[in-house]
């Protein structure tokens, strides 16, 4: 069944049901768009997600091997890896699906507009032929109609009594006349009239069925275009689902990855400080040599060493200004323990450079025996500036090497040290300028500090502008002042840090930069 046979006389309904085809086309492109829109849009948000909450610090900081701050990486990167997928379904929504719809629908327009324009002009030949039939038609009724009127005129004109014979013959010769052209007009209107079934035939049998099927096909061709849309926009997702399927796995992954008892392990290697606790504090008896009241020594009792309590406000504070000094070369800022791992990882950098360093004087060496041998290939005096660079530097680092081994040598001689070790002596001195218990010192000291809650800097800020900290909870901070920081923004726009002066607050987070 086909259009032209079927619907020959549905002109109006196929011109309404092509336009109705085409708008639903048009519809889905927008539609395919606007879901390329809203692919674009999640991506970025996962990207910027994925940038806000990834790892940001100093270097020590990115190196971080505990493994849930390693996984929470991982699973940043993997997010990172999910929204370059959707990136890609939205590209391939577009060129694959809207740029081709698009071009067809534009040809489909023009195809139709052509095919409807040829049913109309083939409408119009057909009714200027039947007006031209009308016009016959009507000539012909007219001219019949003025010969039987001559007839009757010549037939009146005879029976006449009065009549003479030269009237008579001329009644009868316009008679005739008249019918001859009547006969005339008779045949035209025949040749006319079967001229004009033969197009009419010819349009409602060949012209419009052959116009309407092709009506018909474009507007197949437009329905299975449609449907390989369809189909398009479930296989483009399908394409990347396996790549999506690993980035998701990897997120799994990167969760059994995750190891607590390791984590806990770290922290103690990263931070032991290899002091002992503090011992016992010795009853000293004053009530062996009392003497009066005016005395010297009850005027001025002796004094002893005040401690420095580990949980205290006042310790916190003296870390965190230690934390913004610049570090010693020798890291005797750093407690026993951490120092060694330092300068042992130190002494084994210099070890890697010093091992890179000489591979590369080797082949310079065995590079300028070449160009010896055979001039051509070269000039042994252009390779003597590189060779005698590399000696330098290999110079350089055998010093540095024999300078960190001296004093990982002292720091590992420091644990034989007569001397007890206090957990509570500041960091800013090496071990061997420490300050020796003193037995004079005055067993007075005020013991009035606050046992807080240790807690340690995450890290350290320049305040890039002034902030003056007027309600409850913020501190003010100057242009260019260094923070320790010891809360990350949470999302609200504020962060708390500690000044060096001990003051401790929150700032807007934009009013700093992070140290890099």
């Amino acid at each position: 069944m086909d259009w032209g046979t079927q619907l020959w006389d549905q002109y109006d309904v196929i011109d309404k049901h092509t336009q109705s085809g085409l708008d639903l086309l048009d519809r889905y492109i927008k539609f395919v768009k606007e879901r390329s829109e809203i692919e674009q849009n999640y991506a970025k948000q996962l990207r910027n997600l994925t940038k806000k909450y990834a790892k940001r610090g100093n270097r020590e900081d990115q190196d971080c091997k505990f493994s849930n701050h390693a996984s929470f990486q991982e699973i940043l990167n993997e997010l990172n890896d999910y929204a370059g997928q959707r990136e890609l379904i939205a590209e391939n929504l577009i060129t694959g699906i809207c740029v081709d719809l698009l071009k067809k629908l534009q040809d489909f327009k023009q195809e139709r507009k052509t095919h409807l324009a040829d049913v109309k002009k083939a409408q119009q030949n057909l009714e200027s032929s039947f007006k031209h039939l009308e016009n016959t038609k009507k000539r012909y009724a007219k001219e019949w109609a003025e010969a039987e009127k001559a007839s009757q005129q010549a037939e009146k004109a005879e029976c006449e009594v009065y009549a003479t014979k030269v009237d008579v013959e001329k009644a009868k010769q316009h008679a005739h006349a008249r019918t001859h052209t009547a006969e005339e007009c008779r045949n035209d209107y025949a040749a006319e009239l079967q001229k004009y079934n033969k197009e009419q035939n010819n349009h409602y049998y060949t012209d419009i069925p052959q116009l309407l099927n092709k009506l018909q096909g474009m507007d197949e061709r437009r329905i299975r275009s449609l449907a390989d849309g369809y189909c398009k926009f479930s296989d483009i997702e399908k394409k990347v689902l396996p790549i999506i399927s690993k980035c998701l796995e990897g997120i799994s992954a990167a969760g059994t990855k995750v190891n607590e008892k390791q984590d806990s392990i770290l922290v103690i290697e990263q931070h032991k400080s290899g002091f002992e606790p503090p011992a016992d504090v010795d009853f000293e008896d004053y009530s062996q040599g009392i003497k009066s009241a005016t005395s010297e020594s009850s005027l001025n009792p002796p004094k002893v060493r005040g401690l420095i309590w580990p949980f205290s406000k006042k310790h916190k504070i003296m870390q965190a200004q230690k934390q913004m000094q610049t570090p010693a070369e020798d890291y005797s800022h750093l407690p026993p323990e951490q120092r060694k791992k330092r300068l042992q990882t130190k002494i084994d950098d210099i070890h890697k450079d010093l091992q890179k360093a000489q591979d590369q004087s080797e082949a310079l060496e065995k590079m300028k025996g070449v160009y010896e041998q055979n001039p051509q290939m070269g000039d042994p005096s252009s390779l003597e500036p590189r060779i005698l660079e590399m000696t330098k530097d290999m110079g350089r680092l055998r010093g540095e090497l024999a300078k960190y081994e001296t004093w990982l040598s002292e720091a590992l001689g420091g644990e034989e040290s007569p001397f007890p070790v206090n957990n509570n002596t500041e960091y800013g001195t090496s071990m061997s300028s420490r300050v020796t218990h003193d037995p004079d010192a005055n067993i007075y000291a005020e013991f009035d500090e606050e046992f807080d809650e240790i807690e340690s800097p995450i890290g350290q800020c320049t305040a890039l502008y002034s902030f003056e900290g007027n309600s409850e909870g913020t501190v003010s901070i100057k242009e260019g002042e260094l923070l320790s920081i010891m809360e990350e923004d949470k999302g609200d726009g504020w962060m708390r840090v500690l000044r060096a002066s001990g003051d401790e607050g929150y700032i807007p987070s934009s009013y700093v930069k992070l140290a890099s």
